[in-house]
């Protein structure tokens, strides 16, 4: 890690550790974030799993790489205190490990929807080029056809949290002292 993080005996709570030792306030708002993301999001869960495993491959951020959600949103989730029975947990089906292992090829594997596709694009556009996102006409087109406003701003928002705590958590480190994994997941069990 790149900074000195207490131990906390558990290290599937570095992040928690982190938030209580150094700038509480703005950790906690930054985990909030993303809490406030799922709990409110009106898009599907693969949609929002889409765009999210996008920005985690983007970012570098192994904890997020490894997160699954059909097998760790409902703990991790009531982890940070959300209620997963008004959440987008409930949103359509979980995504299965070959939706994830096809999100570098989202333009040409069938197994995506259209608005699938355009929410890894929007994530990769938000992640890698925002310039040229907002500047792409062609794409916005796409986008309005398929999103309602509500919809690309709660889209929008979603990837701006991950951009922002993934980064985060890959730059300083901490993706390294907890992760999601079958291992992990069985070892909670």
């Amino acid at each position: 890690m790149r900074i000195d993080v207490p131990q906390s005996g558990d290290p599937g709570r570095a992040f928690e550790t982190l938030g209580n030792a150094y700038a509480p306030e703005i950790v906690r708002a930054a985990g909030n974030f993303s809490t406030q993301v799922y709990q409110h999001s009106k898009l599907s869960l693969r949609e929002i799993e889409a765009a999210r495993y996008r920005t985690a491959q983007i970012n570098g951020c192994m904890v997020c790489q490894g997160f699954r959600a059909g097998r760790d949103f409902p703990q991790m989730f009531e982890g940070f205190g959300g209620d997963v029975e008004t959440s987008a947990y409930r949103n359509g089906p979980a995504p299965d490990e070959e939706f994830y292992a096809q999100v570098g090829n989202w333009r040409d594997w069938p197994g995506y929807s259209e608005r699938e596709r355009l929410a890894v694009r929007y994530a990769e556009g938000l992640g890698e080029a925002p310039k040229e996102i907002a500047a792409d006409e062609a794409f916005w087109d796409r986008m309005k056809a398929a999103y309602s406003d509500e919809e690309i701003v709660d889209l929008t928002y979603a990837i701006g949290s991950w951009i922002a705590n993934g980064r985060a958590a890959h730059v300083l480190g901490l993706d390294t002292a907890c992760s999601f994994s079958p291992e992990t997941a069985e070892a909670a069990e």
